[in-house]
């Protein structure tokens, strides 16, 4: 499956697609028209390892909900990331058997290998 996570309002995500070109393979999925599925996320999950990986706590709502420096468990932060599609880190990109997570320049030279074969 190839796969993409993303906000339709985000600059950024709107750059990254823009810079590596995905193919017309991939499927689309704009986080906040159309929510993230439990199975989806536990797919990301399995591919990144945990769901710590996926949880962006540079969200708006992580200070709003005072969540900084509690101890947040596993479940817990699965059950913020389905509650709220800003708690997810964007992009999420899955190609194949990979997952590249977030907008870190690291990651988004990791994704552009991977789709041109050089992983």
């Amino acid at each position: 499956m190839h796969k993409i996570y993303f906000l339709k309002t985000c600059n950024t995500c709107s750059r990254i697609i823009k810079q590596l070109k995905l193919p017309e393979s991939f499927i689309f999925q704009d986080i906040k028209e159309n929510e993230i599925t439990v199975n989806e996320l536990d797919h990301m999950r399995e591919l990144a390892g945990s769901y710590e990986a996926l949880f962006s706590k540079r969200a708006k709502l992580y200070k709003e909900m005072g969540l900084k420096g509690l101890e947040l468990s596993e479940e817990d932060i699965r059950d913020y990331i389905l509650q709220h599609y800003t708690f997810l880190k964007r992009p999420v990109i899955i190609f194949g058997d990979s997952i590249f997570i977030g907008n870190s320049k690291a990651v988004i030279e990791q994704a552009h290998k991977a789709l041109q074969g050089e992983s």
